[in-house]
């Protein structure tokens, strides 16, 4: 029920409108006000003025409270009533307007034909005894608005004085209406040509499910063939409907199992990010221990360089020693090479001191004793070259064991370098081939555990992959199922046409009679009856005939008075 604030708001503002145009408010409107039930507005058998309805108009253009407008017999001018319907263009919220017995006529039809294009929440609208009908080019445009209009679904036009031309536009309107379910048409003058129009047009719209005709002076056939179309429209509404239920409700499990399938898509991506933080934490793990490993390596690196380079330092120290003893074996050599210049120059001396001895031995025999004596100086000297050589050679071999001594010293330093150098190698070279190991065990543990998560992860991505696929071929032959049950219906409602059809060609076909000549019990017998004297084989009409079988079909023809036979037809 509407709010009693709001409601005194629309008295006030109703009022304080009238003012502004000069007119008092009408005592009978701010009553109804007053007693607004649930938001339906009844004026009914109350006068309105014009200043009433400008007042009205103006407030229904934005007022959101009433969805039902009463207005029956209240004697709207024409002026009243453009104003009105002026207002009730823009209105959001009517859904109902009772507009009978206003004697409504060529401007109100041409109000309701624009009020018809712009509206868009009216449902339903009675419009009995007005005289919309009489001006044809008014009604004209109340039906090209009444086809533009896509939200009613009620129409009463009795007694609007209606001809067969306003019939005519009526169903040009429900050719291109697409929402009208109702139309009450009853008490005009439609006549035989406009129940034509409007027969011809139901093939065309099938959403109108009932058309009152009464009092039309319409021919029964036609009124029989509008039932027929009216009766095949609400099978059409009611299989729509049923189709229409039929998808909301798998509307409602496909949406459904979207709901599932995307908590199960959550779920999925939810364990995939933990597998992958895992991934990116044992990544981050390996990526340290290969930097600490890295580091390791790079350490042992270091120590091996330090090592070649006091390898290097002790080659260069070896290569200097072996020079040393290179210059003391020249040195040697350059000795030797003296001794034995010195020794062969003495053994010259020797040689020819003994020639002159012996060629001075008569002349040394006289100087004997100097001689000897001289020969005493000799030999001391040679002793003491003698020594002199002795002690050089003794030096010699001193040099000679101490560079013997120093050359073992440093090739057993160099070996035992050399076996420091080789352990120092075969060790990094373990501990490089261990860390290698370590980390292809590590980078295939690695691998095997990411091969895994990525099996599981195809595995569970194919899982998803089915449950969709199976879902989509469900809706499939959901899809195919309401297709079928569509089509199905289709080909009963083209049996019941066919029916029809069939029937009203019996119709057409009446006046031609079938009877059979039975000869077993010797009368004419109609279809499921049996004809009675005088109508029977010895009557002065109908002649025996012979010659003929036991069962016979003939047909009257009244145009060439003769009975004609159908071969085709056996009992």
């Amino acid at each position: 029920m509407p709010a009693r604030g709001d409601m005194e708001e629309f008295r006030r503002s109703y009022s304080r409108l009238c003012k502004e145009s000069g007119a008092e408010p009408q005592e009978a409107v701010l009553k109804q006000l007053h007693q607004l039930p649930r938001g339906r507005l009844d004026l009914a058998t109350q006068s309105l003025t014009p200043d009433t309805c400008r007042a009205l108009g103006k407030l229904l253009q934005k007022q959101t409270l009433l969805t039902e407008l009463v207005l029956s017999d209240c004697m709207l001018s024409e002026e009243g009533a453009t104003l009105l319907f002026q207002g009730l263009c823009a209105n959001t919220v009517v859904q109902l307007l009772d507009l009978k017995g206003n004697n409504l006529r060529a401007a109100g039809a041409e109000a309701l034909g624009k009020l018809l294009r712009q509206n868009q929440s009216i449902q339903s609208i009675t419009l009995e005894w007005n005289n919309l009908g009489t001006w044809e080019d008014a009604f004209a445009t109340f039906c090209g608005g009444l086809a533009a209009n896509c939200t009613l679904r009620q129409l009463d036009l009795r007694n609007n004085q209606i001809s067969h031309k306003g019939a005519e536009e009526l169903a040009l309107a429900l050719k291109g209406n697409a929402t009208l379910q109702q139309l009450d048409l009853r008490w005009n003058n439609i006549g035989l040509l406009g129940g034509r129009a409007l027969v011809n047009c139901l093939p065309s719209n099938r959403t109108l499910w009932r058309l009152d005709l009464a009092g039309n002076n319409i021919p029964s056939d036609i009124l029989r063939a509008v039932e027929q179309a009216m009766a095949h429209n609400q099978d059409r509404l009611t299989a729509l409907r049923e189709s229409q239920a039929r998808t909301h409700v798998l509307s409602k499990e496909v949406r459904h199992l979207q709901e599932e399938k995307s908590k199960q898509f959550l779920d999925l991506m939810e364990t995939i990010d933990k597998q992958q933080d895992e991934i990116a934490r044992s990544s981050r793990a390996s990526a340290a221990r290969v930097g600490q490993l890295q580091e390791a390596l790079d350490e042992r690196q270091s120590i091996i360089n330090a090592l070649k380079a006091k390898l290097q330092m002790t080659e260069a120290a070896l290569a200097l020693s072996e020079q040393k003893v290179q210059d003391l074996g020249e040195q040697l050599v350059t000795a030797e090479q003296e001794r034995q210049s010195l020794s062969q120059r003495q053994e010259k001396e020797r040689r020819l001191e003994q020639q002159e001895a012996v060629e001075r031995e008569s002349k040394l025999l006289r100087d004997l004793s100097a001689a000897n004596e001289k020969n005493l100086m000799l030999r001391n000297q040679m002793d003491e070259l003698e020594r002199k050589v002795k002690s050089q050679q003794e030096q010699l071999f001193l040099t000679r064991q101490e560079l013997t001594n120093t050359s073992a010293e440093l090739k057993i330093r160099a070996i035992q370098a050399e076996e420091r150098l080789d352990m120092e190698k075969r060790r990094a070279k373990q501990s490089l081939e261990d860390l290698e190991k370590l980390h292809v065990k590590e980078v295939d543990h690695m691998t095997r555990h990411l091969e895994d998560s990525e099996r599981a992860m195809q595995e569970r991505v194919q899982r998803l992959e089915a449950l969709r696929l199976s879902l989509e071929e469900e809706l499939s032959r959901v899809k195919a199922a309401a297709l079928n049950e569509r089509g199905q219906a289709e080909e009963e409602l083209i049996k019941a046409r066919n029916q029809a059809r069939l029937e009203e060609s019996l119709h057409a076909h009446s006046n031609s009679t079938w009877l059979t000549w039975r000869r077993r019990c010797g009368c004419w017998h109609k279809q499921g009856m049996r004809l009675r004297v005088p109508a029977c084989s010895r009557s002065r009409q109908w002649l025996r005939l012979r010659h003929e079988p036991a069962s016979s079909v003939y047909r009257w023809r009244g145009s060439d008075d003769a009975w004609r036979t159908c071969s085709s037809y056996h009992e």
